[in-house]
């Protein structure tokens, strides 16, 4: 069994894949800037240096890892206040990343997991789901950032023999999710109106547990080293027929206006939103294929078990 370090392993992914890890029989340490939040089993280690700066000095001498799954970061936001976003990204997300590689190969770590994002390549599908090898064009600080460090990390695999492992997921949801996924429960939950009824792309989504069931099989799989991945559930959506999913397993009317995609085009124009409104109304499949075929991977759990248990987990907490 291996011994892995986990990076974020207090948060929303992080908790499901500690939790994967130990059914598993791994042993799993968490990397986090405040004690608690990590599940019970995983051993805890605060450090506190920004963007991981004295790391390699603050490494516990009795600690031996295996491999290492990097999930911290400095996440998209809506409403960026940073006078220079991107300088605020690569600080923390490519040049954060690269000091826990170079640390954790100095401490004898084989393999490294990087999740990045599907934004590090592109917002939109083009009308064909993203492979792998899709040409990349990120659109926003966030997603050059993260494209940034896969490259930066490739580049450190090759010269220092550290395996590199890069996943790409699309949106990630589950029980504990937030940001525009839970404001869009928490719309339907009240009954509320919502101009989400015309929309006819479709989007790839991850609940959480498959994403944690593919991180476990980029951490044990031999033929993962120097692969990147694209991980999804498989059961692609439009956000018509997920907010009408949403709306059954919380037990809510689903009030879906059948407002015309043009129309919200011109919204998102009039209001300054036209990005947010592209990402909700434009297509974006992912291709899953390179997993299944070199891993074998198989998501364990449908998009409807996954937005059954979030629905389940909504209705107990709020």
């Amino acid at each position: 069994m291996s011994h892995v370090l986990i990076t974020g392993a207090n948060g929303f992914v992080g908790r499901a894949l500690s939790g994967a890890l130990l059914r598993g029989g791994h042993a799993t340490t968490g990397l986090i800037r405040q004690r608690g939040g990590c599940l019970t089993g995983t051993q805890e280690w605060v450090h506190t240096g920004k963007n991981y700066a004295g790391l390699a000095e603050a490494w516990p001498a009795a600690l031996q890892v295996d491999c290492v799954v990097h999930l911290a970061a400095r996440v998209h936001v809506m409403q960026d206040v940073a006078s220079d976003p991107l300088a605020e990204f690569r600080a923390t997300n490519v040049d954060g990343t690269l000091r826990v590689a170079r640390t954790a190969r100095a401490k004898g770590v084989r393999r490294m997991v990087f999740v990045s994002s599907i934004k590090a390549i592109a917002e939109a599908d083009a009308g064909r789901p993203l492979r792998e090898d899709a040409p990349s064009r990120p659109q926003d600080p966030y997603g050059q950032s993260k494209y940034e460090a896969e490259q930066a990390l490739i580049q450190y695999g090759n010269e220092s023999g550290l395996e590199i492992v890069i996943v790409r997921p699309p949106l990630v949801y589950g029980p504990g999710v937030r940001a525009n996924f839970l404001r869009l429960m928490t719309a339907i939950s009240k009954g509320l109106p919502l101009p989400l009824g015309a929309i006819r792309a479709k989007r790839s989504l991850v609940y959480v547990e498959n994403l944690a069931d593919a991180l476990v099989h980029c951490v044990t799989e031999p033929r993962a080293g120097g692969q990147c991945f694209h991980v999804a559930d498989g059961d692609d959506l439009t956000v018509t027929e997920l907010a009408q999913s949403l709306a059954r397993h919380l037990q809510a009317p689903a009030r879906l206006l059948p407002v015309p995609s043009g129309w919200l085009r011109l919204a998102g124009r009039l209001t300054g939103r036209s990005a947010q409104i592209n990402r909700l109304i434009g297509s974006l499949q992912v291709d899953t294929s390179h997993i299944r075929t070199v891993l074998g991977w198989r998501p364990p759990y449908s998009t409807d078990q996954g937005l059954a248990a979030t629905a389940r987990w909504y209705r107990a907490t709020h």
